[in-house]
């Protein structure tokens, strides 16, 4: 990559840290899109004179190139990433058009998450050993995923400072590094608050940890994929066979208060969803209850 490049991406980078907001991984994954784009064209035959001579036909080639290495899913994620920085580009009046507004991504099913009823939920939690320790602070770290619909990284992420117990709320950095305010019920409380008393107040925590909520034995943050393997290991012990993963109690979350009459736009707001048709995923748990209200109710049905 030639010097004049790398100032580009160096100023792209900083465009989407400031601009965007974007956090550390997502500026990581925007730019892996880039590089590997940049990798291409410039290993190809008709190797462009600069960055304003990349076109449509590069970009077309490029996709071509990695339609046989990678799912759909990829590829539609790495054409948003070129779309964001050829964007920045005409932006910055290096290019004069998009090239990748003439690209269409492919065309992706629409994957139904998996849901744990209320009563696999209880089992979840119920599978938990009490008498350790780091069980407190498990069945802390489950009910509060799931009274709360948090993301696994916005869970060990949480710090002392954002929970306002008298005012029933808790501050999350969400993505983005933005920041929403989500209800903690009275049930949820007093879990978190057994396991701060007589749990997290006995751990030393290393420096620079200090201010998290839940901690290993060793006073670290525990990571995202410990609480992954957490949740695996309770399903089995609780004998649920779907398969699970930290996200499933934000669907579960979610789900669960459409199924009780919430409207989209506050699961929107309680989930964090900048745009709601990433909420309207939702709406498909409840088609079951439509057709037997249908069933039930309406006289042509009988």
């Amino acid at each position: 990559m030639n010097g004049a490049l790398k100032n580009i991406v160096t100023e792209y980078k900083h465009y989407l840290k400031l601009e965007k907001s974007l956090s550390d991984n997502s500026i990581k994954s925007y730019l892996s899109d880039v590089y590997k784009f940049v990798d291409f064209v410039e290993n190809g035959n008709e190797k462009p004179a600069g960055l304003s001579d990349l076109n449509k036909e590069n970009l077309q080639a490029f996709i071509y190139h990695i339609s046989d290495l990678l799912s759909p899913l990829s590829q539609a994620r790495i054409i948003s990433g070129l779309r964001s920085f050829f964007s920045f580009l005409v932006l910055e009046n290096i290019m004069d058009a998009n090239p990748a507004d003439w690209i269409d991504s492919p065309k992706l099913s629409r994957k139904i998450p998996e849901v744990l009823s209320v009563e696999e939920i209880d089992r979840l939690v119920g599978a938990i050993d009490l008498s350790k320790p780091e069980g407190e602070r498990n069945k802390a770290i489950l009910e509060v995923m799931y009274a709360c619909g948090l993301r696994v990284s916005e869970t060990v992420n949480l710090k002392l400072g954002d929970i306002f117990f008298e005012e029933g709320f808790l501050r999350i950095v969400g993505k983005g590094g933005k920041h929403r305010f989500v209800p903690v019920g009275n049930h949820t409380q007093k879990i978190m608050k057994n396991y701060l008393q007589y749990i997290r107040r006995e751990i030393k925590p290393k420096s620079g940890h200090e201010h998290y909520v839940f901690l290993n034995r060793r006073g670290k943050k525990l990571t995202r994929n410990m609480i992954f393997l957490i949740i695996k290991d309770l399903a089995r012990k609780a004998g649920i066979s779907k398969n699970i993963s930290p996200h499933t109690l934000r669907h579960s979350f979610a789900t669960h208060l459409l199924d009780n009459g919430a409207d989209l736009r506050s699961i929107q707001l309680l989930l964090g969803h900048e745009n709601i048709t990433t909420t309207e995923i939702y709406l498909h748990m409840s088609q079951k209850q439509i057709k037997e209200a249908l069933e039930k109710y309406h006289p042509r049905a009988k």
